[in-house]
């Protein structure tokens, strides 16, 4: 059976429409439009002669019936609220084109990768890491709402959870936008994941005096606001002395207590992380955190506590899955890719535990994603299409 980019195309805009929301797409996870687009999935699987089911905690998975050795590809299919049409989808809808194109592959969309309802919940139960006490203690982000109360709600309390058997395949794929600017920039189409970041995550809580703003005086102040403004620009000041070229670090939140425009803040809460390929570059950018924490314990009349709350650990791409990527991409389009890392995170970090993964990138126009302006060139959607069944086909054969 031959690839055909024009099916995968169409299917692509089909559900584009399930959900749409201006040029994107607002699906989140467990709602009407995100069921609809389950089972819309597992009807296609089965049309193509997958076994189709769709598990205990909303993994749509279709089993390859034949012989193998198998590959696992898929990605995600709900979406960010009022994103975009090819987060996530794009890869579904490539692993369902390799199934048509008579490849012996297991379809997976792997359920919550955009975090409605927790961290990887789909992924992390296919391979044995949810577990039953996880499930009762999942919330919505949002509402607060059990998962279980949502499950029983879309008809999926009860049914059994599939968990995949390693040995089953050679490896994992999956194709998904850059939501970046790197390839754009380089005038490039393609890129072949290296490998996906880790993240750390801490908490840095800067103590103070609340007191009045009028009656109280400069030299009196004890103002938590203003050490963590002092704390984050020293951050900054010295990151770069320790990183890596794609190494990047966020301020994702600041809280103050009382947070009155009267009020001089008594507290201020922040959460900090910095996402980078390599284990011994964060080692050192979590070094130079504590450093400067520890600096402005020393100069500052507020202190400063800085608390781990997060840690996900980076994931190098197999590399036999990078040659076949690779080769592919020079046979289709050469020069015209390169390789790099992802910066975002993906379900294929939490396969990375059990399986040899590989992703394949195609350009974000102007880099721009969980937005609903989200977009790609439909040449360069069909152009990652033919890519990753060539390179999915030399990776199978052995040839890497």
């Amino acid at each position: 059976m031959a690839l055909d980019t024009a099916r995968f195309l169409a299917d692509l805009d089909t559900l584009r429409r399930i959900g749409a929301y201006k040029t994107g797409v607002h699906r989140p996870t467990f709602s009407p439009e995100d069921m609809e687009s389950r089972r819309w999935l597992a009807a296609r699987m089965e049309e193509v002669g997958l076994e189709a089911t769709i598990d205990g905690i909303g993994n749509v998975f279709g089993r390859h019936k034949g012989p193998g050795p198998h590959l696992l590809a898929g990605s995600h299919l709900e979406t960010q609220n009022y994103a975009g049409w090819l987060d996530g989808v794009l890869g579904v809808v490539a692993a369902l084109e390799l199934a048509r194109a008579g490849l012996p592959v297991d379809v997976c969309a792997y359920c919550d990768e955009e975090g409605h309802w927790g961290d990887f919940i789909g992924s992390k139960s296919l391979i044995g890491a949810f577990s039953e006490a996880d499930m009762d203690a999942a919330r919505n982000k949002e509402t607060g709402e059990p998962l279980r109360a949502r499950l029983e709600q879309v008809g999926l309390a009860g049914r059994e959870r599939i968990v995949i058997d390693p040995r089953r395949y050679k490896g994992a794929l999956e194709m998904h936008i850059e939501q970046g600017t790197q390839l754009e920039s380089a005038g490039l189409r393609i890129g072949v994941v290296t490998g996906i970041v880790g993240i750390r995550q801490f908490r840095i809580t800067i103590t103070g005096q609340q007191d009045h703003t009028g009656g109280t005086t400069m030299r009196e102040r004890k103002d938590a606001g203003l050490t963590a403004v002092r704390l984050l620009g020293m951050i900054d000041q010295e990151f770069p002395r320790v990183c890596a070229e794609r190494s990047v670090w966020t301020t994702g939140r600041i809280a103050l207590e009382p947070n009155t425009v009267a009020i001089i803040p008594g507290k201020a809460e922040i959460l900090f992380s910095f996402r980078d390929i390599s284990a011994e570059v964060m080692d050192r950018m979590e070094a130079c955190l504590r450093r400067v924490v520890q600096e402005s314990n020393r100069r500052e009349r507020c202190p400063a506590v800085l608390e781990p709350i997060g840690h996900s650990k980076e994931a190098l791409s197999d590399p036999g899955i990078v040659r076949a990527f690779s080769d592919a991409a020079e046979k289709f389009c050469p020069g015209a890719w390169q390789p790099m890392p992802s910066g975002a995170i993906h379900d294929s970090q939490i396969l990375a535990a059990k399986l040899p993964v590989g992703m394949l990138f195609v350009p974000s126009i102007g880099g721009i994603s969980h937005h609903w302006s989200e977009d790609t060139k439909r040449e360069d959607l069909e152009l990652g299409m033919k890519v990753m069944e060539e390179a999915a086909r030399s990776f199978l054969a052995g040839k890497n």
